[in-house]
């Protein structure tokens, strides 16, 4: 994770749904129909429940909801959750189960319930994919996740995020050891062979 400072469910600063909202009524004549609330994190889905709400009401506004999420939880509230946002940022990091365990401490077996629970919806959805070398950028495994998301009639875009360095000092910061130290950045020739292998399935794909 390039944002370790966002891990931590302790702490932050807590903010009534209202106030939020007006803040966006003040931004309202900047984006006119174009803009709308997005909601990132750390993960968003941990505050699933009091999103529901946010995101209820900002629609009512006439504001267009995104949620930018991993996809590690599908229980009912994420489900009510998705009902009411009108974009999902997908982050689908291996497609391989194994290597997804290596690189998240997780199983990719919930994300990918997530992405085809979405698709069901019928729900437009952009697909994100951070490209670490040694980690991410395996070829073969590129073209499986391309192979394995090319039927889905909902996503809208693939966004290649090449990883980056930029986050290493808030590891040092915390005093943690950061699990991709020594890992450099992708160079420009593998992002463009990584572009290159998901534009054989999906027509938006773009480079971050």
């Amino acid at each position: 994770c390039q944002n370790p400072d966002t891990q931590s469910v302790e702490g932050g600063k807590e903010t009534e749904t209202q106030k939020i909202l007006d803040l966006l009524e003040k931004q309202k004549p900047y984006f006119k129909d174009k803009g709308g609330l997005t909601v990132s994190g750390g993960e968003p889905l941990l505050q699933r429940h009091a999103l529901f709400d946010l995101f209820s009401q900002a629609k009512k506004s006439g504001f267009n909801t995104a949620l930018d999420t991993n996809g590690s939880i599908l229980d009912e509230a994420a489900k009510k959750l998705l009902e009411v946002t009108d974009l999902v940022l997908l982050d689908v990091k291996h497609i391989d189960p194994v290597w997804h365990q290596k690189v998240t401490n997780a199983s990719n077996n919930i994300v990918l319930k997530f992405a085809q629970y979405r698709e069901k919806t019928g729900k437009p959805m952009w697909l994100r994919y951070v490209l670490v070398p040694g980690f991410t950028d395996q070829k073969p495994f590129l073209h499986k996740w391309g192979e394995h998301f090319r039927k889905y009639k909902t996503i809208r875009r693939v966004e290649i995020l090449p990883y980056h360095t930029l986050g290493v000092y808030k590891y040092k910061a915390l005093g943690r050891e950061n699990p991709l130290k020594g890992v450099n950045p992708p160079t420009k020739e593998q992002v463009r062979e990584a572009h290159d292998i998901f534009k054989q399935y999906f027509p938006q794909v773009y480079i971050r």
